[in-house]
């Protein structure tokens, strides 16, 4: 019974995909027929998917019923009746809604290959008409066929004049005129509100010095919005009346969209001009440019969209008139000239030009150009490129590329504008004190990092959304719809089969997403064990701790199990990896796997994180960066220390800042013997006490550490707040207490180096006395006497009892 609904679902799914592989058959298909046919194989195929999705689950419910009446026995033993009957009947439930489930996935994989079929068809004619070759702008037959065939495409041209005011005189009633009278009013109305309110909603004084991000991005979305929409609704309501009126012939209805949808297209590239540049008001505007340059750019942007408008328009009205082909071919290739040409003059006004060195003085160094030279070579392969286009005939090639830069220009406008808001008013307004932000702080509870955090996430999301639809927008001309990146997005998020490996982003996420669930239970478990259960036990600190480590261990094999199972890795795969694992670690890759499981034991327990200041055998350093094979350590000299992670697990690392980032300052001092150390120990503490970065609790404190032969030892013990601090006070701290200690005179300043030597006061004595006989000798000689000899340097009379004292040499030696 409950296959019948699902057998006629997919019947009926049969038939239209059926009817529609005969409808693709056909080869004369445009383009928007196979784009209406692709969308219909998407909902038969969608339809395929929902048979296949209710399947699913009733399938493993037979076949877990049929498991429940257990093997079937041998042949020896045969088993009951009732469980045979019931046995047949579960295996054919389950061989039924097997056969459906096949089907339904045959069907479906039937449609995704004709959705691709239809997808390249499509994408082959687009690139045929694209790179179709006509006649040449420069060709003389293009010409001569042009003046040929004008004559007629001018009677053509007289003849829809002449039917179109033909109908416009026969169904011109009063209520038609009234209704057309109201459109022209309407249209004039958005046009005034254009031209005079907005300025006055939206007010952006030039004389502005200085201007807030928010108000600039917001009076430039006013601007777009106040600007660009009144006349996109005032050519949509003139289009709708006159529809409504039905005063012109139906061929002529694509000629007026054209007209008014130029209208609005050049209203529109005025305003995104206007909010993005701001012409004449340097400080509204968004982009860092001068007002020449957002003057010119400005002018360009509106030339350039008048002349794809104008482009439009001739090649709607050619088609109302059925022109002939080269009058087709000259006025589009006459209008991609002109486009060239004015692309190629902005690029040519923003070239630097000798020209601006007339009135400088001395040598002229030519400034950078605003816009960069990749963007203006691009600019001009560009123009080469439609240029070139027209010479060799590929006329609708150029017309396909004047048109992507309008649209791409287009696009490009509005993505930095809406990108900028999100950046602005999401990422932030919560990363900045404001009302906001202080109000989801209160209400949720939330701090302020974590606000920041959001914020970042938030505005990142927005971007992402915002360039996919950007670039869904850019590829829609070039044949890529909506409906292939959806498909694909869906093959993705769903899954698809590589071989007999099903990879699916959706199961993926789901295994992620438990797999955090299972390790934040872990979490809340062990904190539950570690603050309420196990102090109340009577086991010891370390039995507490291995059980709350073996608590989380459990939840992580277990979170990692269960995320397998969703990811569709049994037990048995595993297996089958860690024997091929244990067959490498055979041949030599214990080192490896050793610095592996180290990595991961180094990320999961974290006992050293990035940032931390690590200190292992003679060197010392930050973590920068832990992969799962090694870890980078940044030295105070600015060099890079790559060490293996299993050094880190199985080595003696000091971490200083693992639980707390509290330095410790060390200061030793040796004064004299002589020096009064409690006053010495009080200006230590008191220039400890005035550094704004030692703590004050702890205090700094003086330890009084030994009674030396060559002085007293102190040592004064500090703390900062931060380790890294510790040189800079360190060395602060030695300039304020050397300086005080030298004025209180407990320390000396420096000199030169002073040898004492003691017991040589005889030699001393000895040598005065030689020293004063030569000079009494000297004298004599001088005065008239002979000069003495050596022999009666030997005796002088003594100072104290006049007898002569010998002085040998021998005593002076």
């Amino acid at each position: 019974a409950p296959a019948n609904p699902a057998r006629a679902a997919l019947d009926a799914a049969r038939i239209e995909l059926e009817q529609a592989e005969a409808a693709a058959a056909r080869e004369s298909l445009s383009s928007t027929a196979l784009q209406e046919l692709r969308v219909r194989v998407d909902a038969i195929a969608e339809r395929f998917r929902d048979v296949i999705s209710t399947l699913g689950p009733q399938l493993d419910a037979a076949k877990a019923r049929l498991e429940q009446l257990g093997p079937k026995p041998a042949a020896t033993a045969p088993e009951g009746a009732d469980v045979a009957r019931d046995r047949t009947e579960r295996e054919g439930g389950v061989a039924a809604l097997d056969d459906l489930n096949r089907l339904g996935r045959a069907l479906l994989l039937q449609s995704e290959q004709l959705t691709a079929q239809l997808s390249d068809r499509r994408r082959a004619a687009f690139t045929a008409a694209l790179f179709e070759r006509s006649y040449g702008l420069l060709s003389p037959s293009l010409w001569t066929s042009v003046a040929m065939s004008f004559p007629r495409d001018l009677r053509a041209l007289e003849y829809m004049a002449g039917d179109a005011a033909g109908r416009f005189n026969g169904r011109a009633s009063p209520t038609t005129l009234t209704l057309l009278a109201l459109a022209i009013g309407a249209a004039v109305a958005f046009h005034i509100a254009r031209r005079q309110i907005a300025p006055r909603l939206v007010h952006r004084p030039r004389d502005a010095v200085q201007v807030t991000e928010k108000r600039k991005l917001l009076s430039a979305l006013g601007i777009l919005v106040f600007d660009a929409l009144p006349a996109a609704a005032g050519s949509f309501v003139i289009y709708q009346l006159v529809a409504a009126a039905d005063v012109l012939p139906p061929r002529l209805d694509t000629v007026l969209a054209a007209i008014l949808g130029g209208l609005a297209f050049v209203a529109f590239a005025g305003a995104a001009a206007d909010a993005t540049l701001a012409p004449g008001r340097t400080a509204w505007r968004l982009l860092n440019l001068s007002d020449l340059s957002a003057q010119r750019l400005s002018t360009f942007a509106i030339g350039f969209a008048s002349v794809v408008a104008v482009g439009r328009v001739l090649d709607a009205a050619n088609q109302a008139i059925a022109a002939t082909l080269p009058l087709s071919i000259a006025a589009r290739g006459l209008v991609v000239l002109v486009a060239s040409l004015t692309l190629a003059e902005l690029l040519r006004r923003f070239a630097r030009t000798e020209d601006q060195a007339e009135d400088c003085l001395g040598p002229y160094i030519a400034p950078e150009p605003e816009i960069g030279g990749p963007v203006r070579l691009l600019g001009w392969v560009v123009v080469a490129l439609m240029i070139g286009s027209l010479v060799a005939g590929y006329i609708a090639f150029g017309s396909f590329v004047m048109e992507q830069i309008a649209w791409i220009g287009s696009i490009a406008a509005l993505l930095f504008l809406l990108v900028a808001l999100a950046d602005e008013f999401i990422g932030r307004s919560l990363g900045r004190d404001g009302r906001f932000s202080t109000t989801l702080q209160a209400n949720l509870g939330l701090r302020r990092r974590k606000l920041e955090q959001l914020g970042v996430v938030g505005a990142g999301f927005v971007r992402v959304i915002l360039v996919i639809a950007a670039a869904m927008l850019a590829l829609a001309p070039w044949g890529v719809s909506s409906g292939d990146i959806a498909s694909n997005l869906r093959a993705a998020f769903f899954g698809f089969q590589v071989g007999e490996v099903t990879i699916s982003l959706s199961k993926t996420i789901g295994a992620l997403l438990l797999f955090a669930g299972v390790i934040a239970a872990t979490r809340i478990v062990q904190r539950w064990l570690a603050k309420t259960f196990l102090p109340t036990t009577d086991l010891d600190a370390g039995l507490r701790n291995s059980l709350e480590t073996a608590a989380g261990y459990v939840g992580f094999f277990a979170a990692a199990a269960l995320a397998l199972s969703i990811l569709g890795l049994g037990l048995e795969k595993i297996a089958i990896v860690a024997g091929a694992l244990s067959v490498g670690i055979g041949f030599g890759l214990q080192s490896i796997v050793n610095n592996f499981v180290s990595g991961l034991i180094l990320l999961w327990e974290r006992p050293i994180r990035v940032g931390d200041l690590v200190v292992i055998g003679d060197g010392e350093g930050y973590v920068r960066r832990i992969s799962v094979r090694a870890t980078e350590i940044e030295t105070f000299d600015r060099s890079s220390v790559i060490i293996p992670n299993s050094n880190l697990i199985s080595g003696v690392v000091k971490n200083r800042v693992r639980g707390d980032r509290t330095g410790r300052v060390i200061l030793s001092l040796r004064i004299g013997r002589d020096k009064d150390p409690v006053k010495a120990g009080e200006i230590l503490t008191e220039h400890a006490r005035r550094h704004p970065d030692v703590l004050a609790v702890p205090e700094p404190r003086v330890s009084f550490k030994a009674f030396a032969e060559a002085g007293l030892d102190l040592d004064l013990t500090c703390f900062v707040d931060d380790v890294t601090k510790q040189v800079r006070v360190q060395s602060d701290l030695n300039f304020a207490i050397f300086k005080a200690l030298v004025e209180a005179g407990i320390m000396p300043m420096p000199g030169p180096a002073v040898t004492t030597i003691a017991g040589i006061e005889d030699v001393q004595a000895a040598l005065r006395g030689i020293a004063e006989a030569l000079a009494d000798a000297k004298a004599k000689a001088a005065a008239g006497g002979s000069a003495p000899d050596a022999r009666d340097l030997r005796t002088r009379p003594s100072d104290a009892d006049g007898q002569a004292e010998t002085i040998s040499p021998r005593s002076i030696t």
